[in-house]
């Protein structure tokens, strides 16, 4: 994890959030390699669970709403972590992190209750990570979410929530969106936005942090056929994951023995990360809940006609849950490499290429063929995402495309003056071929496309 920590600061893949500050915990911000990649897991996503998946509908829901909608999905009354206080250096943790990072992901903590929980680090005499200390406060229960107000004055003051899960937004527009779109059930809806919760323990770099970035899909369907649906979804999120560069041995499915009061079943995908086995993305049978508990306190009918037996039903939700970061962390980990070449050690991202920041990047040989090769730069930046180097050594230049995760470069050198023909070089072989300049676009395209 330090190698990848230091790659992502070094190469502009991921900073500390308000560095020139000394930083602000569990906050970080993503330069200019990283929020490509990340943008590209997204768009990837997006492509193959609404793009792609017919009767599929996406929404940008706000990240402020009405209190009555965490009032109606329980996150007020019930939204808590198991927190413990070091007595010593008086940092405050979450019990359940403690024990996973301890066993490495071996543990089911949710099975556990509080004392379950207190005698299992009592035990193993599980240290403060902070200080190193053995001298915990009993767990008290904390609310996660983000509190704000609403109002100019004392007197016209509401309280507001910085949201702590985007499936709400999902929820409430079920109604906006199955009218507007004459959608039938079963029907999708999907969003991808920021989320907030006020994590106080470590979190593994991006693993786990107070904002972050869901990818949610909720499947509207009717009770009866919602175990289908679950065992569908289950399949396509880990189809997803191997699709774009996750090797399948590095993931596992963990069913969970103890249930939320509203789920049927439930299960994570959790991904081997340095740190253990941990939750990568969730599949949730929600039942009819979210949608009777809207209906409940907004007083509107969430009920839903069918036209073809005139049939009135609240529908069950099969939601499939995954973060952004966590995923972009899982990526990472899995494509970081050190490879041993004669003369040094080389480092590399075998990243997917439709994973990759820049799919090309285009490197002249010497200063005076920067003019051809800007030009060769320009018209492939109309295809896909390119970047252009022409400092220092040609060796050097490969290195720093290979830490990045740069598919291919393209060399220009003293032959594609003279043929308009220049070398590729693939990032993991490091093999080059010669290729005509009109057919880069067409060769990448055909390697990047999942």
């Amino acid at each position: 994890m330090d190698k990848i920590v230091n790659l992502c600061k070094g190469r502009g893949l991921i900073f500390q959030g308000s560095e020139v500050y000394g930083g602000m915990g569990n906050t970080w911000d993503y330069g200019p390699v990283g929020v490509e990649i990340k943008n590209n897991v997204k768009k990837l996503w997006w492509k193959k669970f609404v793009t792609e998946s017919e009767n599929s509908f996406g929404v940008d829901a706000a990240i402020l709403m009405n209190s009555k909608v965490w009032e109606a999905s329980g996150h007020i009354a019930s939204f808590t972590d198991p927190k413990m206080d070091c007595k010593k250096c008086k940092s405050r943790f979450r019990a359940d992190n403690l024990i996973e990072e301890y066993s490495k992901g071996e543990i089911d903590v949710d099975l556990m209750s509080n004392d379950e929980m207190e005698k299992y680090i009592a035990e193993h005499k599980i240290n403060c990570p902070r200080c190193g200390n053995f001298d915990w406060t009993p767990i008290r229960q904390f609310n996660m979410m983000f509190e704000t107000s609403r109002g100019v004055t004392d007197e016209n003051q509401n309280r507001i929530y910085l949201r702590p899960e985007t499936a709400q937004g999902e929820f409430v527009n079920f109604l906006n969106v199955q009218r507007s779109t004459r959608a039938k059930v079963p029907f999708g809806i999907a969003q991808i936005g920021k989320a907030f919760r006020n994590e106080i323990t470590p979190g593994n770099f991006t693993f786990r942090t107070i904002e972050f970035e869901q990818m949610e899909h909720q499947w509207f369907c009717k009770e009866g056929s919602d175990g289908e649906f679950y065992n569908d979804y289950k399949k396509k999120a880990h189809d997803f994951l191997t699709a774009i560069g996750i090797n399948p041995e590095h993931l596992r499915f963990h069913d969970h023995e103890k249930l939320a009061h509203y789920a049927k079943s439930a299960c994570d995908i959790q991904y081997l990360y340095p740190f253990g086995w941990s939750e990568l993305n969730g599949i949730h049978n929600r039942t009819d809940y979210d949608l009777a508990r809207h209906q409940e306190f907004s007083g509107k009918s969430m009920l839903y006609l069918d036209p073809m037996t005139n049939e009135k039903f609240i529908p069950y939700v099969i939601e499939y849950s995954i973060g952004a970061d966590r995923l972009m962390l899982a990526l990472m980990c899995e494509a970081y490499d050190e490879e041993q070449l004669e003369n040094e050690t080389r480092v590399v991202l075998h990243i997917h290429p439709a994973v990759a920041a820049y799919k090309v990047a285009v490197l002249p040989l010497q200063k005076n063929m920067s003019d051809k090769g800007r030009d060769i730069y320009r018209s492939l930046v109309k295809h896909f995402a390119c970047s252009y180097d022409d400092a220092g050594s040609i060796g050097k230049r490969y290195r720093r495309q290979d830490e990045i995760g740069t598919p291919y470069c393209v060399t220009i050198d003293f032959e594609t003056l003279e043929n308009d023909s220049v070398t590729l070089r693939d990032r993991d072989s490091m093999e080059q071929i010669r290729l005509p300049i009109s057919e880069i676009a067409s060769y990448v395209n055909d390697k990047i496309t999942i």
